[in-house]
This record gives C-alpha cells, structure tokens and sequence, in this order.
C-alpha cells in the first residue's frame, strides 16, 4: 500500500469512528488536526502526498498525522512490494470490524481465489452481519446448503464426489436427494 492509499484509507476509518458515515474531507481533517492536536498542516500538502504528487513526508508531518491517527509514524511510509500491512483500530461500527476482518482474512487465501473472492464479496456487502446470519440458518436447515449448492453452483458439485452428510434424514429420502441431483446433472 502506497503512502497516499494510506492516508486516504485513514480518512475514511476516522470519518467512521467520528459517526460521519463517510471519509472526512481533506478539509475537515486539517480542521481537525489544528482544533485537536495544535498544529498545522495545508490541504494543498495533505493532496499532494495523498495523490502521490510528493512521495515522503516530512518528519514532522509523520508526527502530526501519527499523533492525531493515533498510529505509529512507521506506517506512514510506501510498504515494501508484497507486503500486506493489517491497520488495527477501535471502530465503533461493528459491521466496519466485520468487513475489515473478512478482508483482512480474504488476503490470507490468495491460494484460493474463489474462496478470497467469497470473502471480499461478503465484506462488500452492505448487510454483512444479517448475510452471516442468513449462513447460519441455511446450515441449520436440513438438506438445504446441499440443495442450494445443486442449483447455485451445479460445477461444484460434480467435483466432489461426496454426498452431503445430513443425519437429519431417512436413508430413503438421501436416497431421493441423490437421485434427483443426478437428474439434474445429466440435464446439464
């Protein structure tokens, strides 16, 4: 991540934790840094390090910025290609730390893309919390993942061989099951 990204990403988590609902302006966050912290810092500088314009701060921009973010100066530097830094922070949005902790996750399987794209497109969501919850109640319903998963992702399905374990039910209705999934596979 570049110094500007973080800059940019900074805005927006303390734009959350101030009930904004929004990244604060550049504007509101040298406002915020003279009323807060007593020191000075312009928009036009704030716009030139954020668009990459200027690549390094001054040290004692780190300072003020660290001091006001609450954060350690160290972050505020360009990371080293590849690397894949985790900002922690007291957000007040439950759904917020959710999505961060599902992204955060995301980046840990980028040996599986499918599964990391899952992960991202979860933590996009606007309902993040109610869409876990709606996971939940699927798994709880008998037969239901399995049959979601026939209809919803039939490729998958052919490639694992395993039926569903499901203790819920007769072998004669598992039975039943698999006979109307391989129906509906050699339709396809």
């Amino acid at each position: 991540m570049k110094l500007g990204e973080k800059i940019r990403y900074l805005r927006e988590v303390e734009g959350s934790l101030r009930g904004m609902n929004r990244a604060m302006s550049q504007q509101e966050l040298v406002r915020a840094i003279e009323a807060e912290t007593k020191s000075k810092l312009s928009q036009s500088y704030l716009s030139l390090l954020e668009s990459g314009a200027r690549p390094h701060m001054t040290s004692k921009t780190r300072q003020i910025l660290a001091g006001f973010f609450k954060i350690h100066p160290g972050y505020l530097v360009d990371d080293p290609e590849g690397y894949s830094p985790e900002l922690v922070s007291e957000l007040k949005d439950f759904e917020s730390k959710l999505d961060l902790w599902l992204i955060s996750g995301a980046e840990r399987f980028r040996r599986d893309p499918e599964l990391q794209q899952a992960l991202i497109t979860l933590a996009r969501h606007e309902h993040t919390r109610e869409c876990l919850l709606l996971l939940e109640s699927v798994l709880e319903t008998p037969g239901l993942a399995p049959r979601l998963m026939e209809v919803l992702r039939p490729q998958k399905q052919e490639a694992d061989p395993k039926p569903p374990v499901n203790s819920d039910r007769s072998s004669t209705q598992n039975d039943q099951h698999d006979k109307r999934a391989k129906k509906v596979r050699t339709r396809q």
